[in-house]
């Protein structure tokens, strides 16, 4: 199947990275070169870490990087799609946007995806001619080294469209779980409260940054803590999911923490910012807690 992804971000890159290697052709969009240029940096730089824990050949390798093309207009580079994938910024003005110009130009049978991780499908589909053709895939991040792909179907998506996502889904190594149209999802709508709740809790006073933490490490067995999670997604996405969340629901309880929408004021954005309740050091995997929540 012939794939385009929109976005060569962290997830449209590993969303790249999956199909390539999974014998698919695809074309990579974004309207800056240097981040296609970078998006492919990465894209090898994973594999070749594949290589090295012998889970992946090198001839497979070559083979491929060989198959992932860049374009920088998005009317190129779906023109011969059979599934896009869009994995921009999570914005929904963003998406609208760019569903349009995908339904303008992707051939009629395209199946037109969202990486969404909260915006409802059945608001992206209504801005296209085909929304019996328009899906959720909303793989998780690292996306070549986590199994699952929520498959979220809009009002109007089709049995069929939704069957060869979930199969294409198997097909590239993942497990697709399907779920309803609704803000959040499955994911984040658990998560993010946990997320929130977590910031909550810090914001008062009753625990440190490491403390809450390791809670939730050492006590609930997570591989990382709330908080150092929410650096690694991104506070700014995060912020953004909870939005979603308490528009679309309508409850108090969704409603983002003000130390949250404080921290990304501020610009402190976690990982992609190099602060936020951690100090992140490019190239080096220590991180302390940063200088605002040291007591």
């Amino acid at each position: 199947m012939k794939i385009s992804v929109i976005g060569a971000g962290q997830m449209g890159n590993g969303i790249a990275h999956v199909f390539a290697q999974g014998g698919h052709p695809v074309v990579l969009i974004d309207i800056a070169q240097p981040s296609l240029d970078k998006a492919l940096a990465t894209i090898a730089k994973n594999m070749s870490r594949q290589v090295e824990k012998g889970r992946l050949s090198e001839e497979d390798q070559q083979a491929a990087l060989s198959r992932i093309t860049t374009s920088t207009s998005t009317a190129d580079g779906v023109k011969n799609a059979e599934l896009v994938v869009e994995a921009a910024t999570e914005n929904t003005d963003l998406k609208l946007k760019i569903f349009k110009e995908i339904d303008a130009h992707a051939p009629q049978g395209c199946i037109l995806a969202t990486n969404t991780s909260s915006i409802s499908i059945t608001k992206i589909a209504a801005a296209t001619s085909r929304p019996a053709q328009v899906i959720g895939m909303h793989f998780m991040n690292p996306v070549p080294v986590m199994k699952l792909v929520e498959v979220i179907r809009g009002y109007n998506t089709s049995n069929a469209v939704t069957n060869t996502v979930m199969e294409l889904s198997r097909a590239i190594g993942k497990v697709p779980v399907e779920v309803h149209d609704y803000a959040g999802f499955v994911a984040n709508r658990i998560l993010m409260p946990m997320i929130n709740e977590a910031i909550e809790t810090l914001f008062q006073g009753v625990g440190g940054v490491e403390e809450i933490d390791t809670v939730m490490k050492l006590g609930m067995a997570h591989p990382m803590g709330p908080l150092q999670l929410a650096d690694f997604i991104g506070l700014d996405t995060c912020l953004a999911i909870l939005r979603v969340l308490h528009d679309g629901l309508g409850q108090p309880k969704y409603a983002p923490c003000p130390l949250l929408v404080q921290m990304v004021t501020a610009g402190k954005l976690g990982v992609k910012s190099g602060e936020g309740f951690y100090l992140y050091t490019p190239g080096s995997k220590d991180i302390k807690v940063a200088a605002a929540f040291n007591s």
